[in-house]
């Protein structure tokens, strides 16, 4: 076994050797190459990413003691590309859990068997770096580090997320040199980062050197002073150097103009002070960085700079003054292949999703990113809640039961400096960034004297940021004193909560939703909710929904077939199962359609009607600083979806948060049959580096007053005779072209047929089961126990009647029920048959008192293989809900059966269409059945019935049918936030105990109507 010290379970020893944190920055040797920004131009920057030599050993006591030695053999070991998780790599287990630690909790001890990563790399140095100080730089390793270089111990750090740096200086030289380094998969540290995420370990963030000068600049502190008017800005360059330095400062416009420069001569510590008249101020909407540019020795430094002022007064969170709306998402570090381990790509790919959906903020959730990512956030403009990498979640649980529990370690003065100096890395690392505007103490670790201890330190540091921690609130039973704590913030909260919250005048702070709208599978549901109370409260900052992307892992079946893996699917104990599939894009990030309701819902331009029949609106800037004038108006009426007029709106100016009138001269478009729709869309009117010339930013949409009714019916025609004959309980409906078949003793349907076409695969029937969407969670138990999933259909009474061979009703008296409980609901449907074919069913439906809120209610039909057009006129072209249906579109559609398939990871409830008024479902000759209904309707046309999206676990099990399963549903249920925050509100509940239920079918042949 190796012999090293045991600083891995020991809270007093954070670190060995390690230098102290510093901002970030890399040194260049010229103003260009600064301004450039690319690290490998630095004639002191080399990186050690790429291929290092690694050997995995399940337990640290089997490493061996000299494999960091100068000449131990590493050849035959395996190649190991840094940065990366070693779990993704086919080493160790992949393991996914959310709260309950993957070890058992004994702080700060961790298992004797502890895997360790051992990682070899041997680099060249050059003349060209004699006389300087050299250092390496690891910007995340999971979970703690040991560092050799050239068989000597360099030093030891912990904490994950935040940079360590040491100085090689000692042991380095000129020519071959060899870097060792250890990780372990666990140390005290593990018990503060139980994070909801998958366990990675490694060294998975970047790792390089640095040649820095003798005498040099260690720190750059970059505060700034705003006056009250915001008409003159202060630059105070505040900087540390390790010794006497003669430094200027320069700042550069946008343009490449200098603003101001000075300079000084420095011996330790000391401030350069530039000054900016009527500066241009950074925010989200419009985010003008100037470059600061520090010049020291044989060193530039380059830092970006937003002059911005972030404030709290009155109860209202303010950016350079202007009330703030924070439109934001929670975001882990993900990649489907590299775990937690992030390509530069990537992060841009993330921030243009965002920008494009009109998120405005990021919550680093729950730990400091890495930090190119908020250089993109500086440019891209984003405001960010950077967050301490704590969390001890887990300790709820093993306490469970015992009063205080969750704030054990908060409360412990033994691990308050691990506590603490999680604030203080994640601080001066990240002091100098713009787009920083809030600072948040961790997340779900209890509230004592340690959180407490850190929030004052921070204040302290930096006071022009506020600080946050939702670990606080009055439910968890912390610590009262919260005096160092610049907002309440609560996690899912009810819509209920938060304005009564806002209401309270004694809550004199601001309220942030950290956590809101858990965005699980089909979902969330609940949006505009939300944003109607905190628009109407200046109280209210806004919040982040859980969570921007699913955590699956691509993995495939032994027969090769692709899936992304959430918990379980690896062997790993305890695990969360598909928890961790709670985003608004996939782990590939395809947008779901929970991100296009997000995007309507929080958009910053909104339209109100003044006058429909003059064409009058009121155009609302939801900005909170930008003019509307990068954007166009584009308005367009429909007709049963052909274009009868459209046009543009160019000049645009309202104001931040104002309002102007538009005109759309839309006139002629009132006359004239069907469906006049007016769709209103906001585009822009350039390019920008997130979204090209003519992306839509937001629309609305309106019906215009002259509406011509969708007729339900067919069409006209002479009065055509019905035939009818009964034979063994199977009355059969004829007419001139169709041929109906209807089972009198099961009570339904079992064939529509015309011109001889089939258009039942299998009998009718009344359904109420849904596949549990995730949101679904918690209700579905209510569900299952009263069997909702296993209905079967009484019949107590059948009979049938014509009149005059002009039509047939039939009228079923009936009941649903699963095993052994008392029906669910009864039930009286009469069926309508003319000579047309076309049937009218009008039923009359009571529910158990005593139930809880149904999934659904209306009829399914199975039709056969072959039937595979969609054409409807409803919400769309993306599946919508009751409480997820704003940003669907009024329209008329056309779709196959799969474009109506949303593939969650997790089956579950996808792909019907809230307020549909007509569907037509039909092989490709156009011979199909017509569904229509006056009082409109949610429709779904799909190739799995509810039964196989419930029994299967993950996408790739399904197995497609060739029939078409057609849902024709009264109502459904919402799908809400229920798996991590407040049930399904009661607006969106199924819960009516007596209902009328109406619905046309035609048999159909396309080319006739």
């Amino acid at each position: 076994m190796i012999r090293i010290d045991k600083y891995w379970e020991n809270p007093g020893i954070l670190h060995k050797n390690r230098e102290a944190p510093r901002a970030h920055f890399i040194p260049y040797g010229d103003v260009a190459s600064a301004k450039d920004g690319k690290r490998g131009r630095s004639p002191f920057y080399r990186t050690l990413n790429g291929a290092w030599k690694f050997r995995y050993v399940s337990s640290v006591r089997l490493v061996e003691d000299a494999f960091y030695e100068e000449h131990a053999g590493a050849g035959h070991w395996d190649d190991l590309i840094v940065p990366s998780c070693w779990q993704t790599n086919g080493y160790d287990q992949l393991h996914y859990t959310n709260i309950k630690y993957p070890i058992p909790f004994d702080p700060p001890y961790v298992p004797d068997e502890n895997p360790a990563g051992l990682y070899v790399r041997d680099f060249q140095i050059g003349s060209e770096w004699s006389g300087k100080d050299k250092f390496a730089v690891f910007e995340g390793v999971n979970s703690c580090m040991y560092l050799w270089l050239n068989g000597t111990f360099v030093g030891y750090s912990q904490g994950s997320r935040v940079p360590a740096e040491f100085d090689l200086t000692p042991y380095i030289r000129e020519g071959r040199n060899r870097m060792a380094v250890m990780v372990l998969k666990w140390c005290d540290g593990t018990y503060l980062e139980d994070q909801d995420l998958w366990r990675h370990s490694g060294i998975f963030r970047d790792v390089y050197l640095l040649a820095r000068d003798r005498i040099r600049i260690r720190d750059v502190f970059n505060r700034q002073e705003l006056t009250p008017d915001l008409a003159q800005a202060a630059l105070r360059v505040e900087l540390e150097t390790t010794g006497r330095l003669a430094i200027k400062a320069e700042l550069m416009d946008a343009e490449g103009s200098t603003v101001g420069s000075a300079d000084a001569a420095i011996e330790g510590q000391g401030t350069i002070e530039l000054s900016i008249a009527d500066p241009v101020l950074w925010n989200a909407e419009a985010p003008y960085l100037y470059e600061l540019f520090v010049y020291g020795g044989e060193e530039v430094l380059r830092f970006p700079v937003g002059l911005r002022r972030v404030e709290i007064g009155d109860g209202v969170f303010r950016i350079n003054g202007q009330p703030v709306k924070l439109k934001g998402v929670n975001r882990h570090d993900s990649h489907p292949s590299l775990g937690q381990t992030i390509p530069i790509s990537h992060m841009r790919k993330d921030l243009e999703l965002m920008k494009r959906h009109n998120i405005n903020t990021i919550r680093a959730s729950h730990y400091p990113n890495d930090p190119r990512f908020l250089d993109l956030c500086d440019e891209y403009g984003f405001y960010v809640i950077d967050e301490a990498d704590l969390e001890c979640h887990g300790v709820s649980l093993a306490y469970s039961g015992t009063e205080g529990a969750f704030h054990k370690l908060s409360a412990d003065p033994d691990w308050r400096d691990a506590f603490v100096e999680r604030a203080v890395r994640m601080v001066e690392r990240d002091k100098n960034h713009p787009s920083v505007i809030i600072w948040s103490m961790g997340n779900e670790s209890g509230y004592d004297g340690n959180h407490i201890a850190m929030a004052e330190w921070t204040r302290k540091r930096d006071g022009s940021r506020p600080v946050h921690y939702e670990g606080a609130a009055p439910h968890y039973k912390g610590s009262g004193d919260v005096d160092s704590l610049d907002m309440e913030s609560r996690m899912y909260a009810s819509v209920q909560a938060i304005a009564e919250y806002a209401a309270n005048e004694e809550n004199k702070k601001p309220l942030f939703l950290c956590e809101y709208s858990h965005a699980m599978g089909n979902g969330p549901g609940d949006l505009a909710d939300y944003w109607d109370v905190i628009y109407a409260n200046p109280k209210l900052m806004g919040g982040c929904v859980w969570e921007w992307c699913d955590h699956g892992i691509l993995t495939a079946t032994p027969e090769g077939v692709p899936f992304f893996a959430y918990g379980g699917d690896f062997g790993d104990k305890p695990n969360d199962g598909n928890f961790c599939i709670d985003g608004l894009v996939s782990p590939d990030r395809k947008p779901h359609t929970g991100l296009l309701e997000l995007k309507k819902i929080i958009a910053p331009i909104r339209i109100e009607a003044d006058n429909l029949a003059d064409g009058k609106f009121n155009v609302i800037n939801l900005y909170d600083f930008i003019d509307l004038s990068h954007v166009v108006l584009h308005w367009a009426v429909e007709r049963d979806g052909m274009v009868v007029s459209q046009g543009d709106v160019w000049q645009l100016d309202a104001k931040p948060h104002g309002t102007q009138s538009v005109t759309i001269p839309y006139g002629a478009s009132l006359t004239g049959s069907g469906h006049p729709l007016l769709t209103l869309s906001f585009r822009l009117k350039r390019q920008f580096r997130w979204a090209d010339f003519g992306y839509e930013i937001a629309f609305g949409q309106y019906e215009l007053p002259i509406i011509a009714s969708v007729n339900a019916g067919p069409g006209g025609g002479s009065v055509r005779a019905v035939r009818t004959a009964e034979e063994g309980g199977l009355l059969t409906i004829d007419g001139f072209d169709f041929r109906h078949s209807f089972d009198l003793r099961e009570g339904t349907f079992v064939q529509i047929t015309k011109h001889g076409v089939r258009m039942l695969h299998a009998p009718a029937q009344f359904a109420i089961w849904r596949a549990p969407a995730d949101n679904d969670m918690y209700i579905k138990r209510k569900w299952l126990e009263e069997g909702y999933d296993r209905v079967r259909m009484k019949v107590y009474e059948c009979t049938w009647s014509s009149s005059d061979d002009e039509a047939v009703e039939i009228d079923v008296k009936f009941s649903l029920g699963g095993y052994f409980k008392l029906p669910l609901l009864h039930g009286r449907a009469v069926w309508r048959i003319d000579g047309t074919g076309q049937i009218v069913l009008r039923a009359d439906i009571e529910v158990r008192e005593n139930l809880d809120y149904l999934p659904r209610f209306g009829l399914r039909l199975v039709m056969p293989q072959g039937n595979e057009e969609v054409e409807y006129f409803g919400l769309g072209p993306h599946e919508s809900y009751i409480d997820k249906r704003h940003s669907a579109r009024r329209g008329k559609y056309a779709l196959t059966v799969d474009d109506m398939f949303e593939p969650y990871i997790m089956p579950q409830e996808n792909g019907s269409r809230y307020g549909t008024e007509w569907a037509i479902v039909s092989n490709e000759q156009g011979m199909g059945l017509r569904f229509a209904s006056s009082g409109g309707f949610s429709f779904n046309a799909s190739h799995y019935t509810a039964e196989d999206l419930t029994a299967a676990t993950h996408a790739h099990e399904l197995v497609r049918r060739k029939e078409t399963v057609v849902h024709l549903d009264y109502k459904m249920s919402g799908v809400g936030s229920g798996s991590c925050g407040p049930q399904l509100a009661e607006p969106y509940r199924l819960k009516e105990k007596r209902f009328p239920f109406e619905l046309v079918i035609r048999p159909l042949f396309k080319e006739d109507e």
